[in-house]
C-alpha cells in the first residue's frame, strides 16, 4: 500500500465529471473551480468532451490558470493525445468533462497519470428515462464512481427517489448518493419499496427478490441487524478464508448482460468445511449489522443456523 501511494504521489491526478447532456457537470466544475480548496499554484488541465449550454469563460480560465482543451469525438481522446496535452502542458491536476453518450471503459489514462476521483451528475427529472433505455452506457460509467449527484430534485416524489436510489446503488454499490433541490439542499426524505415485509422477524426471499434484498442490506444494514432470512443461493469458498465461511449468493445482472458480477454476503456457518465452490443451498440465517474485514466497513452478516443443498437457479438476478 505504502508503495502504490508513493507511484501515485509521482502521478499527476485526475479528476472525471460524468454524466449525461445538460446534467450540470460544467456548472458543477465552473463552482468547484472557485473554491478555495480546489485552488493550486501549478496549471490545470480541462478536458471538455462535450459542449453545452454552459461554458467556460475565458477569464475565468485565466484567473484560475486553466488550460482548456475541447474533443470533437471519442476517437481523438485517445491515450496517445492525452500523453501528448501532459508534456505540453505540464499540468499539476487533470479535470475531464466527460460525455455521457462516449462508453466510460473507453477511457486509456497515460501512465503518468491516475485516476483520483470520478463523480456522476444527473438530472434527476430525467433520470427515469436514462435508467430505461441507457443502461448500456450507464454501467462503465458508474464503475469507478465515488460519488453520485443528483440535482434538480425537489419536484420528485419519495418513492421515485426510493426507487433511483436502489437502481443506482446496484451499478455503484460503494458509491455515496446524494438527491439534491434547486437550491443545493439535500433531499434525505425517501424510502425504498421493498417486495418483502421488513417489519417482519423473518424474511422469505423467493428468487427475484435477491437482487433488491442485497442491495438494500449492503446499504442499510442497521435495517436488517437482528432479522432472519431465508433465500436460495450458490456458494463460494474463498481461498484462505476462515473454516466456517462461506459466501451465498447470487449472479445479478446490474445493468445489462455484459455486466452480471456476482453478489455475495458474509456467512459463518459452522459446517462450511462441507461445502465447496459451485454449490447451491437454501440457507436460513440470523443478520448481524457488524464491522468485517470483508466489506471494508459495516455491513450485514449472516451467522446460518441451517444450509441444505437444493438444485440451482438457472436465471441471473435482476432488479426488474
Amino acid at each position: 500500500m505504502a508503495e502504490q501511494f508513493e507511484r501515485e504521489e509521482e502521478k499527476t491526478p485526475v479528476f472525471v465529471i460524468n454524466g449525461f447532456l445538460e446534467a450540470g457537470k460544467t456548472q458543477f466544475l465552473r463552482f468547484t473551480m472557485e473554491q478555495s480548496y480546489f485552488q493550486t499554484e501549478g496549471k490545470t488541465l480541462l478536458l471538455v468532451c462535450e459542449e453545452g449550454e454552459e461554458e467556460y469563460p475565458e477569464a475565468l480560465l485565466k484567473k484560475y490558470n486553466t488550460a482548456a482543451i475541447y474533443f470533437e469525438s471519442q476517437e481523438e481522446c485517445t491515450k496517445e493525445a492525452l500523453r501528448a496535452l501532459g508534456e505540453e502542458f505540464h499540468p499539476e491536476r487533470v479535470l475531464i468533462e466527460w460525455n455521457g453518450l462516449w462508453r466510460q471503459d473507453s477511457l486509456e489514462l497515460p501512465d503518468e497519470w491516475f485516476l483520483n476521483q470520478q463523480i456522476s451528475i444527473f438530472d434527476t427529472s430525467t433520470l427515469d428515462l436514462y435508467l430505461k433505455n441507457m443502461r448500456a452506457f450507464l454501467g462503465p460509467m458508474l464503475n469507478d464512481t465515488e460519488l453520485i449527484i443528483c440535482n434538480r430534485a425537489d419536484d420528485i416524489s419519495e418513492e421515485k427517489l426510493g426507487n433511483y436510489h436502489l437502481s443506482l446503488k446496484a451499478m455503484a454499490p460503494d458509491a455515496e448518493i446524494v438527491f439534491e433541490g434547486k437550491d443545493g439542499e439535500i433531499r434525505g426524505d425517501f424510502s425504498i419499496e421493498l417486495p418483502y415485509d421488513l417489519k417482519a422477524d423473518h424474511l422469505e426471499l423467493s428468487p427475484d427478490m435477491f437482487a433488491i434484498f442485497y442491495v438494500d442490506a449492503m446499504d442499510r444494514p442497521e435495517k436488517y441487524d437482528g432479522k432472519e432470512v431465508s433465500f436460495t443461493a450458490e456458494l463460494m469458498r474463498p481461498k484462505g478464508a476462515p473454516a466456517d465461511v462461506v459466501i451465498p449468493g447470487r449472479r445479478v445482472m446490474t445493468c445489462c448482460e455484459a455486466d452480471i458480477r456476482f453478489c455475495g454476503l458474509l456467512c459463518h456457518y459452522a459446517g462450511a468445511q462441507n461445502f465447496k465452490t459451485g454449490d447451491w443451498v437454501k440457507v436460513r440465517a440470523k443478520i448481524r449489522k457488524e464491522n468485517a474485514r470483508e466489506y471494508g466497513a459495516e455491513g450485514p452478516v449472516l451467522y446460518a443456523e441451517e444450509l441444505t443443498r437444493t438444485g440451482p437457479i438457472a436465471e441471473v438476478a435482476t432488479f426488474g
